[in-house]
């Protein structure tokens, strides 16, 4: 070892100067580092660290600079813990966007997670009757609660509201015909669009009137002998306003049922209760749909009811019965973790009174501007201690977004902290955040980065600005 050492010293070839793998697992630093990790991941980062110097090398990077033999188990440390970390990390949403699809949508609530953590630790009775003593199932543990929220006959569940269209299409309307308003075959997020999972299906699609209006005629003339549902489906990700007509849903159920057709509505976000006592603008309410008669309804376990992902079907028992025997069924159900956050967020329905102490997102819904005011400033006072002259910071008067496809124009007044960096650009500035301990996003608007305080409680605060802390040093580095 010691004769490649003096080589490293001696040899102007950089390409020489790397020192080989096999030595380098002989060093003191690096058999520390066996006796924590396995010898083949330890290998495996150093090979890695020895071809990124390599790819430099052959770059002609001038101002490369090679370890020291003492160095490589530090670097080693450090791809070692990056491979070894969660991949899904907490970040701190400052977007604006409450309920955000890519950063995972709704947060739990305290008793819910408890219940998943319950379930994840423990056996528990998922398709086991303990009365009995028999196989039972697993909507028995949900349909209760959904009975008494929503009215419906019966109910299951799917792991997303996707999946709840497709199973309920594919079971009412296989290779039969499916009449849908041309104003409602939406496209949403991730490319989901209403006329490909019909063709998935095997319905047929069957548009009728137009884009902004749709008349209880227009329906009425397209039924014939291989129609086989109505479907109505909520524009949960955009609003068309102006000159425009649309049946409502008792209309289309009381035409089902003149004429032997059965119904139902893709209500996308879902609502349980009425959200206009919060302050925020009116959704259709599962019930209500339920009352009028509908034979099917869908909607989202997260969004605006604020559960895990999952897609709930209601409606009348003869055919939520059909959809729990179709052979899909197996590939969408959904597991224990996901039904035990769900049961535990529908049983906080039963008690409206608590329901802003409960559920997180309602908090952030609701959220006063004065409230938002006082903490953009407290922020911003400490922002603009941490940055001194290399960062301007300001507080501005900005709009929130509900987001994931619920109430698509409707807004929030918030309050957001605006970064104007004077020694690099708005979009350096916020990778900085992205990478920091804590991970910060906010969103770039004018070449300033904006935080939008609406998300930012006690807890996030603190990070932000100890992410902020973090990233001063990049920043004088940059002058």
């Amino acid at each position: 070892m010691a004769s490649d050492i003096s080589q490293k010293n001696t040899d102007n070839n950089p390409l020489r100067q790397i020192p080989k793998i096999d030595n380098l697992l002989s060093l003191p630093e690096i058999q520390n580092l066996l006796s924590s990790y396995s010898r083949t991941l330890v290998r495996q980062v150093l090979r890695s660290i020895v071809s990124d110097l390599r790819t430099e090398i052959l770059k002609g990077d001038a101002d490369l600079i090679l370890p020291e033999l003492s160095e490589y188990a530090e670097l080693a440390l450090q791809r070692i813990q990056e491979i070894t970390s969660p991949p899904l990390r907490k970040v701190i949403n400052a977007t604006g966007t409450v309920t955000h699809t890519n950063l995972g949508r709704s947060l739990l609530s305290p008793a819910a997670c408890d219940s998943l953590v319950n379930a994840a630790k423990n056996y528990v009775n998922l398709e086991f009757d303990l009365e009995t003593g028999k196989r039972g199932h697993r909507d028995r543990i949900t349909e209760p609660l959904l009975q008494q929220l929503t009215g419906c006959e019966a109910s299951t569940i799917v792991n997303n509201n996707a999946a709840a269209v497709l199973i309920a299409l594919q079971t009412v309307a296989k290779d039969k015909e499916v009449i849908v308003s041309r104003g409602e075959l939406i496209e949403i997020g991730g490319s989901f669009r209403i006329p490909d999972v019909m063709t998935a299906s095997g319905a047929i699609l069957r548009e009728v009137g137009t884009t902004n209006r749709t008349h209880i005629r227009d329906y009425a003339e397209a039924i014939n002998e291989n129609t086989a549902l109505i479907l109505k489906v909520h524009p949960s990700n955009y609003k068309i306003i102006g000159f425009t007509t649309t049946p409502e849903m008792h209309e289309l159920t009381e035409l089902g049922k003149e004429r032997g057709i059965t119904t139902m509505e893709d209500l996308g976000s879902g609502a349980l209760i009425d959200l206009t006592q919060y302050g925020l603008p009116y959704e259709p309410v599962v019930a209500e749909r339920i009352s009028s008669g509908v034979d099917i309804v869908t909607f989202s376990g997260d969004k605006l009811l604020g559960g895990p992902q999952a897609g709930i079907i209601v409606g009348k028992a003869n055919w939520i019965h059909q959809i729990r025997k179709n052979p899909l069924m197996r590939a969408l159900r959904i597991d224990k973790l996901t039904i035990a956050a769900l049961s535990s967020t529908l049983q906080a329905y039963q008690n409206h009174d608590t329901l802003s102490e409960y559920f997180p997102m309602i908090q952030r819904y609701t959220r006063s501007i004065d409230d938002l005011r006082i903490t953009a400033e407290h922020i911003a006072d400490r922002l603009q201690v941490i940055f001194e002259d290399i960062v301007t910071v300001e507080i501005s008067e900005t709009q929130s977004e509900i987001g994931s496809g619920s109430l698509p124009v409707e807004t929030l007044p918030s309050m957001a902290v605006v970064l104007q960096p004077q020694t690099v650009s708005a979009e350096t500035l916020s990778e900085y955040f992205r990478h920091g301990n804590t991970s910060v996003i906010g969103r770039i608007e004018t070449d300033q980065l904006w935080f939008d305080v609406r998300t930012l409680y006690e807890e996030e605060q603190e990070l932000l600005i100890q992410t902020a802390e973090e990233i001063t040093s990049k920043l004088e580095n940059s002058k």
